[in-house]
């Protein structure tokens, strides 16, 4: 009996915990896991493997946040994917504005260019805000973008990226590029390329209908999409069209 009621104690605990975290978001915000764990998380601007090569100010934390609304038609896309054996996997939900103004400063630095080779190698950082690959105000510090991609469900096992390897750049092959277990796409994530625009011809067949399997179920949940990135949606009545928000990620 004394067993029970100390499991009973930790179930309690661990649920006020998770009330307690989302009470420290701000209204209608929430964490994507927990409207839906099965929607697989690789927050890119927490870790290296990105195009600055380090976490970005903001990321104290590999957490999804989007407002409720954005959160609950993903999982409701994940249900629907799950029937043919695919799922979602988020790169970047909410994006601080401290994280933006990283970029910014980033973007002045001539000498930081580690991952050059992979993320940009055809284009100069200079250009990011020109060529609209970065804004100076982003739709993610709203709270309803979410960049993400299709995955096999049950998720297959990815590369493990490891700072300072060899990189290749991303709008190589399919089988060449970092293998980050997304369906073929045309290119990687975050890739500062015209590849990676959505209606580019040029890249394989498979990858082409892959792009518009992803827009087309996006669109059918109410995310508007953006033609230069192949992974970038914004939900269409999103809930702070004009709000932009400056809170860190955390767990």
């Amino acid at each position: 009996m004394k067993i029970k009621k100390f499991i009973l104690f930790i179930f309690l605990l661990l649920g006020l915990n998770k009330t307690v975290n989302a009470a420290n978001l701000p209204n209608n915000f929430v964490y994507l896991h927990d409207i839906d764990p099965t929607i697989t998380q690789e927050i890119r601007y927490a870790g290296y493997h990105n195009f600055i090569g380090r976490p970005v100010t903001g990321y104290q934390a590999a957490e999804c946040i989007l407002t409720k609304p954005a959160a609950v038609a993903l999982a409701k896309i994940q249900q629907e994917l799950n029937k043919k054996a695919l799922g979602l996997k988020v790169y970047d939900c909410y994006r601080p504005q401290m994280a933006v103004d990283d970029f910014i400063v980033w973007s002045s630095l001539s000498k930081q260019q580690q991952m050059k080779a992979e993320f940009y190698p055809r284009v100069n950082k200079k250009q990011f805000f020109e060529l609209g690959y970065v804004a100076a105000q982003s739709g993610h510090t709203r709270g309803s973008t979410v960049d993400l991609t299709i995955i096999p469900y049950p998720a297959t096992p990815q590369a493990k990226y490891i700072s300072g390897q060899k990189l290749v750049a991303c709008f190589m092959p399919y089988y060449q590029r970092f293998q980050d277990n997304s369906i073929d796409m045309g290119t990687g994530f975050d890739c500062m390329d015209e590849l990676a625009h959505v209606f580019n011809k040029s890249i394989t067949k498979t990858a082409y209908e892959n792009r518009m399997l992803l827009r087309k179920i996006m669109q059918k949940y109410g995310f508007v999409p953006y033609n230069e990135e192949w992974w970038h949606f914004t939900l269409d009545n999103e809930s702070f069209p004009n709000t932009y928000f400056n809170f860190a990620i955390k767990k």
